[in-house]
């Protein structure tokens, strides 16, 4: 007995090292770099690049893959799509320009406005690319000035014979596309003036967007259906250390629309987002659920300055659609925004396609904590009259408001060390049942 309990431990040790991690091994070697200029582009703005980078992309793929380098200039491209084991860094002073041509971008299965459908690519592609990595500190530039002109001229001819029209209708290319990618890392690289959305991730895992400067105008021409990031179907995504000022939303969850969206395999949920140390200069909200999304769980924002007139946390609660949104904590922001919370229904393309279905919004557990803002109005609550909402808390909040009632419907929503305008704020007083509210509209 005394042997056994003597070679006990030992039996222990070994079994344990049976399922150890593996140490990590000796760091790989960098991947190889492949400039452009060497494969035949050059910084003529005039000429298109497109074949000459697409060809340094797939000569990386031949040979095992590698980092395509953008070195200083200005080089203009339409729609280049990287393989697998390939990667993008844009050199001090490097540009890669969009092609303001839609010829220049093919059309292509894709995914856009939460449905499945052939749509044009976007200036950067990646598909199925794991360890994909957008490296500056260069810059990826739509070129979106004739698409924007394009989109309002439609519109506004639209409303001349009294007719809408859709994001879609007037055909833009987006900045960055990348699905279904783990482990993706855009780092330190400016991303601007997009023609339709700048960064859209759809099916990734695994997502770090770090340092980077993403931008659109408001002025002179407004830069339409620009949002900064659109996280559609994915988990584990961290935006930090940015700047966002876009002509539309910050951060979007997206993630299918319409009353049948939560049953088609296109379609998922958003999991476990995390939004820190951004500084939003003008944009639409600075964090969004919807206008397309059925599920959204476990998103963060924390740490975060906000410098314009909208929502800090939108939810876009579409009567067409099923939505839950859900464990939504918002902390430690300061500045100026418009609301600190807007909750009202979205309407825009609204379509039942014919279905019996009744769709109603879910929302729960939602934390707005250690937040001091000045404000045009607290918040708005206020969402379809099917929509079911509980459990928003309301803690450690200063608020300066222009207008110091708000319109809240939903019993559920409790303050502790909250005031407005120097008063202290309660539920019983905050609660205006059945107060009408202007629903937030697009541009």
């Amino acid at each position: 007995m005394k042997v056994l309990l003597a070679l006990l431990p030992l039996g222990l040790t070994a079994f344990s090292l049976a399922f150890r991690a593996e140490p990590p091994s000796a760091k790989a070697a960098a991947p190889k770099d492949y400039v452009i200029t060497q494969f035949g582009a050059g910084t003529d703005s005039t000429k298109l690049n497109t074949e000459a980078i697409q060809r340094t992309i797939d000569q990386a793929t031949a040979n095992g893959g590698g980092t395509v380098v953008i070195p200083k200039g200005v080089f203009l491209s339409g729609a280049l799509f990287f393989k697998p084991n390939t990667q993008l860094r844009l050199q001090e002073g490097a540009k890669l320009k969009g092609s303001d041509n839609i010829a220049d971008y093919p059309l292509v299965p894709s995914r856009m406005e939460g449905q499945k459908l052939d749509y044009y690519a976007a200036l950067v592609n990646a598909y199925q690319v794991n360890n994909f990595r957008v490296t500056g500190p260069g810059t990826i530039d739509g070129n979106g000035l004739r698409f924007w002109k394009g989109f309002w001229a439609h519109r506004d001819s639209m409303q001349k014979i009294g007719k809408s029209s859709t994001n879609l209708e007037v055909h833009r290319p987006r900045l960055l596309f990348i699905w279904g990618c783990n482990n993706v890392t855009i780092e330190k690289v400016k991303l601007h003036n997009a023609g339709f959305w700048t960064t859209h991730l759809y099916q990734c895992n695994n997502v770090l967007i770090d340092g980077c400067d993403i931008r659109s105008p408001f002025r002179p021409v407004k830069a339409p259906s620009t949002d900064a990031v659109d996280i559609d179907v994915c988990k584990k995504v961290t935006v930090r250390n940015c700047y966002i000022s876009v002509n539309d939303d910050g951060i979007v969850m997206k993630g299918g629309k319409g009353p049948n969206a939560h049953k088609l395999p296109e379609n998922g949920p958003i999991e476990d987002v995390l939004v820190e140390n951004c500084t939003f200069g003008e944009v639409h909200a600075a964090m969004t659920c919807g206008s397309e999304c059925i599920h959204a769980n476990r998103i963060t924002m924390r740490n975060c300055k906000v410098e314009n007139d909208r929502p800090l946390l939108l939810f876009k609660m579409r009567p067409d659609t099923y939505q839950v949104y859900e464990n939504i904590t918002v902390e430690n922001v300061t500045g100026r925004c418009g609301t600190i919370v807007t909750l009202s229904p979205w309407t825009q393309f609204y379509n039942m396609a014919g279905s019996t279905e009744k769709p109603f919004g879910t929302i729960r557990n939602i934390t707005v904590s250690n937040v001091k803002v000045q404000c045009k109005q607290f918040a708005v609550l206020d969402g379809n009259p099917t929509d079911k909402v509980t459990n928003i808390n309301f803690k450690n909040v200063v608020a300066t408001a222009e207008k110091v009632a708000f319109p809240n419907k939903y019993p559920d929503v409790k303050f502790e060390k909250v005031t407005l305008n120097g008063a202290p704020l309660k539920a019983s007083k905050a609660v205006r049942e059945g107060a009408e509210v202007n629903p937030l509209r697009p541009d």
